[in-house]
This record gives C-alpha cells, structure tokens and sequence, in this order.
C-alpha cells in the first residue's frame, strides 16, 4: 500500500513541473489537424490535471452514476469549441481551474457520493469551460472540424480509460483486507487537492499578479 501511494504521489509531483507554451500548430504541420486538437490538452497543466481529477472522482462513484459522463465530457469539449468559435468566446482563468482542481480533489479525498444529475452537470460545465480554452490553440489554417473531433475524442479516451480504471480497481476490493484501496484512492485525492491550491499559488504569484 505504502509503495502504491509513494508512485501515485510521485506520478502527480511530476505533474507539477511548469509546462512551456503550447505550439499546437506543430503537431499540426507533422500528423494533421486531428491530432494537434487531440495532443493539444496534453501541453496545458489544466487539462491533464483537470481531466484525471474528474475521472477519478468519478470512477470512484462506481458505473451506475458515471456513465453518462462518457457522453456529457466529450459533447461538452465540442459545444465549448463551436461556441468560442462562433462567437469568440474567450476563457483563461487559470485560477478558477486550479480551484476547480482543489475541489474536485477535496471532492474525492472527503469521499461526496455526487448523484448521477450533479455529477454530469459538473462534467459538462468542466468540459465547455475547456473546450472554450483549447479554442485558443486554433490558428488561420485550422481544420475546425477535424480539431474539434480531436479534442472531443481525447476527452472521451481520457475520461473513459481513467474512470474504468478506478472502476476495475475498487471491484476487487473485498473485505478489510483490500480496504486500502479505497483510502489510496482518498489519498490521491489529497494529494490532487494539494496540487490545484499549489497550482493556484502560482497563478496569483506569477509576473502578471497584482
């Protein structure tokens, strides 16, 4: 148990490096406009933080409650991209993403059994506020459609794998014996918790804070 928890807290740490400017027109120009809207999340903290905050959460709460987030996650990465694209909606609130982070985290380390109802509504509105952010990535000679259906593909792969994941490993939880697991998962989410206040900290310390 104690070694499980030690890589988890080492795998989210690693999290925690700054990451460089995005240049989503790269991966463009070398694999095409599908896989820069795919590969794009992967160079922003928010998202691959975000994203795997939540499937966690959710995954956590078991299938019942979850699998409609299979559809809400990716159709709301499409919808907050058409929008910023039809009318120029803009989203950088960096501090408000990392305090979603913390919640999310708190979220799962305090245990919440969200209803299906919240749980999907959450997941959607995550989904638009960052499809809406990943909107900034498209440049002049964009394949809108093709990025669109790159990001949405991305979210449903990440939301799908990480929230089956948790599932199949809460399933072979049974008896006191395996009850580790689900304070492992408890743990991780203090641990993301932690990350979204430090990631918060930056954002009002950086060069741009008043």
């Amino acid at each position: 148990m104690r070694n499980l928890i030690k890589l988890l807290i080492a795998g989210l740490a690693a999290l925690i490096v700054p990451v460089g400017s995005a240049h989503a027109h790269l991966i463009g120009t070398r694999f095409g406009d599908f896989y820069a809207g795919a590969f794009h999340p992967l160079t922003d903290l928010n998202d691959v933080v975000l994203w795997i905050a939540l499937g966690l959460l959710a995954g956590s709460l078991g299938a019942p409650r979850s699998r409609w987030l299979v559809v809400l996650f990716p159709f709301g990465l499409a919808a907050g991209f058409a929008l910023a694209i039809a009318d120029g909606t803009n989203f950088s609130g960096d501090v408000a993403n990392a305090t979603l982070i913390a919640g999310l985290g708190l979220a799962l380390a305090a245990g919440l059994r969200l209803p299906a109802p919240l749980l999907g509504l959450v997941g959607f509105a995550l989904a638009v506020m960052r499809g809406i952010a990943n909107a900034a990535a498209v440049e002049p000679a964009t394949n809108l459609v093709l990025f669109g259906a790159g990001l949405a593909c991305a979210g449903y792969a990440t939301i799908t794998l990480t929230m089956a994941i948790v599932i199949a490993f809460r399933r072979a939880e049974a008896g006191a014996t395996s009850a580790w697991r689900g304070i492992a998962l408890r743990a991780l989410g203090g641990w993301i918790a932690a990350i979204g206040l430090m990631m918060v900290g930056f954002t009002l310390a950086g060069p741009g804070a008043s």
